[in-house]
């Protein structure tokens, strides 16, 4: 059986490490992988396209009835915006922004995020019925978590929409579990990591 160790970082260089002479090192094979950097491209250049195709009704999705090919509700358009914002602001992160902890995942998980991400995509289209940031630091381990939740959160009020609120109830429920393990992974990696701080509901949660 394998011995309990930490993994090796891609980058990290095994003269350099503080081994001493001897060591024993594990290799697991993972399968086919894929980059993050790659997987999160995928994910999210789908949404913002497929979200277009049922905003700007096209005929081979809705057919050519006037009743379904234009909508005179002007949220339809501030959801189309607020949509596009949200996963291009995704995209220049994903480029710019951030640093994975690992290199890459399995292969077979795109398969599933992707229907996730796409599938709601295509769904979230309203049909409109009548109708200072950093301080969440203190009090949640992952405030980006808890933002983007209260952004889904206000999106489902704006659009009225039920797959839009289902949406945010799934991204809920998977961003806690996120939110717990690196919750678990801080109160492991600092002794003194504050009591108070919760991982992704402030008091709560």
């Amino acid at each position: 059986s394998f011995s309990e160790g930490k993994s090796l970082r891609d980058e990290e260089i095994l003269q350099h490490l503080p081994v001493g002479t001897t060591a024993t090192l594990y290799f697991k094979d993972l399968g086919p992988q894929i980059g993050w950097t790659t997987v999160f491209l995928i994910e999210y250049t789908g949404p913002l396209f497929i979200y277009f195709l049922f905003y700007f009704r096209m005929p081979f999705v809705y057919g050519l009835d006037e009743r379904f090919t234009s909508s005179p509700h002007p949220v339809v358009n501030l959801a189309c915006i607020c949509h596009s914002f949200h996963y291009i602001k995704r995209l220049i992160e994903t480029v710019f922004v951030h640093r994975f902890s690992h290199g890459t995942m399995p292969l077979r998980n795109i398969v599933k995020n992707c229907l996730y991400y796409w599938g709601f995509a295509a769904w979230l289209i309203p049909y409109p019925t009548k109708n200072p940031f950093t301080w969440l630091f203190f009090f949640v381990s992952c405030p980006n978590y808890t933002y983007e939740v209260g952004t889904w959160i206000s999106f489902t009020i704006m659009t009225q929409c039920v797959p839009v609120g289902l949406f945010t109830l799934l991204c809920f429920i998977q961003m806690t579990i996120w939110a717990k393990d690196k919750h678990c992974t801080y109160l492991r990696e600092f002794k003194d990591y504050p009591s108070l701080r919760m991982p992704i509901i402030p008091f709560l949660l």
